[in-house]
């Protein structure tokens, strides 16, 4: 068996494991005095605000460990990544840490990298399929989905019997496995709701496969918002619309705001969302996006750089979540980190040191 892989088992033999990686570690500055490797970061696209944030607060934390790092953006292209993280094992990094764009078309690079005895993090998004996949590191996604919902019943006042009201549902990419975790957690909570007829999903689309949006696009989402509009709110109003993500928040707005709605018009829906991107969290100051989903990638980066020095020096690397995630060949062990529900009432202290009162005007 590959020596580095079966420390992950059995972390037996790990102490020389780790002398060897560093006996074979380059001498050069960094900001901890010496090299302990080189991690190769593969993130999904720069077209997000978070993922830009999540590349360079996970080089930064690598890098303070004395680590060199290479740092590769598939731009949402999922031949591309698979093209980028074989030429990271052809460089022989010591480690991977992956976003995956496509959660399916990474086995074949992913074995390459066993072979090489690279050990593999999946990062935010569960790579699917391979049994290659040593560790996950993310936030409690159910829990995600699950704010969002609780944000609508609570500002609908569904608890309290009122309605009915329109909704609209909107998912992530079909080919991130988070988007079922999210779309999940939201439609536990909504779904008696929608069983009571207290909501009502006017253009009759609520399956997961009805709603997902390809890549998180807000172009996309904004063209589907526009869609269900036209064929199926003549004379009617949508009081609120799920949607996963910041991105996908905005081209709804974009969308209803065509369409009439604001303070001169309708009023705006209520619109939820995720990851405080600040376009987003400057949408709620102004009170149009409802809410979003705070995860503070400071912290997921911390995580998945503690998991790589840990692997690659021989130690069990923390985990909270063992047997939760499964990626259809394995139990992934993870480790999960608490989301915060963000929205007008409280975002001056849920993000306060994460954005400048400057960004924020």
């Amino acid at each position: 068996m590959r020596t580095r892989r079966a420390a992950l088992g059995t972390i037996a033999g790990a102490v020389s494991l780790a002398l060897a990686l560093s006996a074979c570690g380059e001498t050069s500055e960094s900001s901890s005095g010496s090299v302990d490797g080189t991690i190769g970061i593969a993130m999904p696209t720069r077209a997000s605000e978070r993922w830009l944030t999540d590349g360079k607060s996970v080089v930064k934390d690598l890098e303070s460990k004395g680590y060199k790092t290479k740092l590769v953006y598939g731009d949402d292209d999922p031949k591309a990544q698979v093209a980028q993280v074989a030429d990271l094992v052809a460089q022989g990094v010591d480690a991977l840490i992956i976003a995956a764009i496509d959660n399916k078309s990474l086995n074949g690079v992913l074995q390459k990298a066993a072979d090489a005895d690279i050990p593999v993090i999946s990062y935010d998004r569960l790579i699917l399929g391979s049994a290659n996949v040593d560790y996950y590191v993310s936030f409690d996604n159910e829990q995600v989905g699950r704010q969002q919902a609780r944000f609508i019943i609570e500002k609908l006042g569904l608890e309290d019997g009122k309605g009915p009201f329109n909704i609209e549902l909107f998912a992530g990419s079909p080919d991130d496995n988070n988007t079922r975790y999210f779309y999940d957690g939201s439609m536990h909570l909504l779904q008696p709701y929608l069983d009571s007829k207290q909501l009502v999903v006017r253009s009759g689309e609520t399956s997961l496969d009805k709603v997902t949006t390809l890549r998180w696009d807000g172009a996309t989402a904004q063209k589907r918002m526009s869609r269900i509009l036209s064929k199926s709110y003549n004379g009617k109003t949508v009081d609120a619309v799920l949607s996963p993500y910041d991105g996908i928040s905005l081209g709804v707005l974009a969308a209803v705001k065509e369409y009439g709605y604001g303070p001169d018009g309708k009023g705006l829906p209520i619109v939820t969302g995720q990851d405080a991107e600040l376009a987003s969290v400057k949408s709620i100051i102004a009170g149009e996006q409802s809410q979003t989903v705070y995860k503070d990638l400071r912290e997921l980066a911390t995580v998945a750089a503690n998991m790589a020095d840990d692997l690659l020096k021989g130690r069990t690397p923390r985990i909270n979540n063992r047997r939760g995630y499964k990626n259809g060949v394995k139990d992934v062990p993870a480790y999960l980190l608490q989301p915060a529900s963000v929205d007008k009432t409280n975002y001056s202290y849920v993000l306060a040191g994460y954005y400048t009162a400057e960004q924020l005007k």
